[in-house]
């Protein structure tokens, strides 16, 4: 089986991004970018993003979530800490997020360090959700290998059964994660492959130092 994919071409034209006109704060940036991706451009969910972790076999592993939050501080996401991404985090909290919005022809390629938030913070987040969301991340063990789909689906019509009427509350294994950036990088797609790459680097001052890019 094989298919060339050599002819696939697009020219990027939708954008540009100069260091001349860049906050001093990457993070004002990644508003400014979220905020008109989600306005202005078709995004079935713009806060869709690729984690990638170094896994506990040597290799990394991508995979996509859902942004919930994000700050000064860092980006905020939610997942079970039993599953292959939780257990990787222990092991090494180092990782690296990516957003791709194709329609606004841009990316931004983070790297920071991952750590659990405050547990209360996760309680609010888990009583947000909708109530079959609650019971999925009671029912799931997350990343473990499960004999059927029929299994799971039982699993939940019972937790359904035991919850009716009744508050659920957050299993201790599920919860938020804050990933502190020290390094993002905006890439605005241009003509020629000669595309804009804006670096931003956290410095020991906590300044960061921003740098163009070669495409």
């Amino acid at each position: 089986m094989k298919k060339d994919l050599g002819n696939y071409r697009k020219s990027y034209e939708k954008g540009t991004l100069l260091l001349n006109e860049v906050p001093e704060n990457p993070m004002e940036l990644f508003q400014k970018w979220f905020y008109e991706v989600d306005k202005h451009f078709i995004e079935d969910e713009t806060n869709a993003m690729t984690v990638s972790t170094m896994g506990l076999d040597g290799y990394p592993k991508s995979r996509v979530v859902l942004l919930k939050k994000y700050t000064y501080e860092g980006f905020i996401f939610y997942t079970n800490y039993n599953s292959e991404k939780g257990k990787a985090i222990a092991l090494n909290p180092n990782v690296c997020l990516s957003f791709f919005w194709h329609g606004a022809e841009r990316q931004i390629i983070i790297k920071g360090k991952a750590e659990k938030i405050a547990e209360n913070l996760s309680d609010g987040y888990f009583e947000s959700r909708p109530k079959g969301s609650q019971l999925g991340a009671i029912a799931s063990n997350q990343s473990e290998t499960v004999k059927n789909r029929e299994f799971l689906e039982a699993k939940l019509l019972e937790l359904e059964r035991a919850y009716m009427g009744k508050d659920i509350e957050r299993p201790k294994h599920w919860g938020g994660y804050i990933v502190k950036p020290v390094e993002i990088e905006f890439w605005q797609g241009r003509p020629n492959r000669l595309h804009d790459r804006i670096r931003y680097q956290l410095q020991q001052d906590y300044n960061w130092q921003i740098d163009r890019l070669s495409p």
